[in-house]
């Protein structure tokens, strides 16, 4: 089985969407565990071509074509683990999860959500370059607990600060928990502008939703 995980990360880093898609199945059929297929495949491989991009050995058309290639093993995996989380009964909670205004990135958000609904979460994805206003209007209408918001570009991260602003404005704040992530973000910048939490990793913030929640 670890060699099948082996195979799914190397065709995640090889951008072969149709190896990806056969081994996503394969899963499937012999009934593996998705989510460790996807955190100790999908998700080793994306990370692979992340560092491989930050020290310039590959480009920006192989890490587009891993991004591909990562959303078809979602795309396959991620209603096998909704079943588990389903299966486990009642929602621990609830998250609206989108890309900001300005920003169509979502490797790391399609990550965050298949971790949250592994989890055990219920999961909102409202997708990506969405406004602060459709936010936080979608978190009123599902009832969240948590606005996850997240950010590749620096130019894009003042969306997420909006988010907060706009619920002070319309004095929702004290109503949800505000996450925030992405490359350019940190801890401090969830701090400096208000934001409840912040993660590096999927594991992270469902560890942090999993804390906060409980209190």
């Amino acid at each position: 089985m670890n060699e099948l995980f082996l195979e799914l990360k190397q065709a995640i880093i090889d951008g072969d969407e149709e190896i990806v898609g056969e081994l996503s199945q394969k899963v499937i059929d012999e009934s593996i565990n998705p989510v460790d297929a996807v955190q100790l495949g999908l998700i080793k491989g994306i990370e692979v071509v992340g560092e491989l991009w930050k020290v310039g050995e590959v480009f920006l058309p192989d890490v587009m074509m891993s991004a591909e290639a990562m959303k078809v093993g979602l795309g396959l995996l991620e209603p096998e683990i909704a079943k588990l989380g389903m299966s486990q009964g009642e929602a621990k909670g609830k998250l609206v999860l989108g890309t900001v205004e300005g920003d169509i990135h979502d490797i790391g958000k399609n990550i965050t959500g298949a971790m949250f609904t592994a989890a055990g979460y219920k999961v909102f994805d409202i997708g990506t370059d969405i406004k602060a206003k459709d936010f936080v209007l979608k978190a009123q209408e599902v009832g969240a607990d948590i606005i996850g918001a997240s950010a590749l570009l620096t130019t894009t991260m003042s969306a997420q600060k909006e988010i907060v602003d706009y619920l002070i404005e319309h004095n929702l704040r004290d109503q949800f928990k505000v996450f925030i992530g992405g490359g350019p973000t940190s801890q401090a910048y969830a701090d400096e502008i208000g934001a409840d939490g912040w993660a590096e990793s999927a594991d992270e913030a469902v560890a942090l939703a999993d804390r906060m929640l409980a209190k």
